[in-house]
This record gives structure tokens, sequence and C-alpha cells, in this order.
């Protein structure tokens, strides 16, 4: 009985010590990423559809969904940062990355200041250390002034990190004409 059981562990050692040191290597590989605040991301060992670390990318994300709770991250600006992690984490250069984050409709309040998001919420603005290391990793992050308007705050309790872009819709459209890619996130 002894025999078949160290037969069976080796055969399963034999099986599974390549799969595991994929891992170890995927996971050890000592990098961290850019954004830390949020965007988390998995090793994925041998991934297709890698990004070329030559090539230039230049997406406008189209924030729009609002957070489940006012305390949590904005799903939104997490899958901003996320990108923000997978690409560096691929091998792209910063520079290399031409990202504009535009929130509206029920994203907007991911702009406002602490002080005016405690007064509406009870609550720090949860974002804002994301939307800082964003901004630090060449993210523009921006909100459209006709949705400022629309929930009726003032320009001046937006935080002094977000842009105020004339709309989502021209910021949108502008980029695209400038070979921006959209990625929309509800």
């Amino acid at each position: 009985m002894k025999k078949h059981r160290s037969k069976a562990a080796l055969a399963a050692f034999v099986l599974i010590a390549p799969l595991a040191a994929s891992f170890a290597v995927a996971s050890d590989s000592g990098s961290s990423p850019v954004i830390a605040a949020a965007g988390s991301t998995h090793e994925v060992p041998n991934a297709a559809y890698k990004p070329d670390p030559k090539r230039t990318y230049k997406v406008v994300f189209a924030m729009t969904a609002g957070s489940k709770t006012p305390d949590q991250v904005n799903p939104a600006i997490e899958r901003v940062a996320r990108a923000v992690n997978l690409y560096t984490g691929a091998g792209v250069p910063l520079s290399h990355l031409k990202f504009v984050a535009v929130a509206y409709g029920p994203a907007t309040a991911v702009a406002l200041d602490d002080d005016h998001y405690k007064q509406a919420y009870g609550v720090p603005n949860p974002n804002l250390p994301v939307i800082a290391q964003l901004r630090k990793a060449g993210v523009d992050v921006a909100v459209c002034g006709q949705a400022v308007r629309e929930h009726k705050y003032e320009f001046g309790w937006i935080d002094h990190s977000v842009t105020v872009a004339l709309s989502a819709i021209t910021t949108i459209t502008s980029l695209e004409q400038s070979g921006y890619h959209l990625m929309p996130l509800p």
C-alpha cells in the first residue's frame, strides 16, 4: 500500500511540479503594480494577446458607473487602474500609455474633493488616492463639466487633481479623432 501511495505521489509531483514552477516564476517576478491603491491583477503564465511594449496605446475610458457604496472605490476607476497595471506588468513603459479617464453620469461624484464628498456621503472620497496614483502614472482623470452642473455641484468642489472638461461627449469624440480608442466602463 505504501508503494502505491508513493507512486501516486510521485506521479502527481511529476504532473504538477512544472505547473507550480511556472506560477512561482510568474509570482516571484518582483514587480509591484504601478497603481497600488487599486487595480489588482493576477499572473497568467503563457498568456496570449499580450500588449507589445514597443507600441503606444491611446485609450479614452468612459466612466459611467457609480459606486455600490460611497466608501468603496468606484468600479470604473478600479478598471482604469487595472489597465495601467496590466499594461505595465506586460512590459509596456508608462510613457507608451496615453490614457484619459472621463467621469460622467453616476460616476461624476468620483471627482469631488474630500470636503464636499464627506458632506454628500459622510465619508472621505475613496477615489482620490487612486486618482493621485493615476495622475502620477500620467493618466489624465477628467470629469464632464455638464455632469458637474447636472448634479448641482460647483466647479470649486472638484478636486484639484481632476481636469474639468467641457463635456464627456466632446472629450471622447475629440480624442477619438486623435486616434484614441474608446473603452466604455459601465
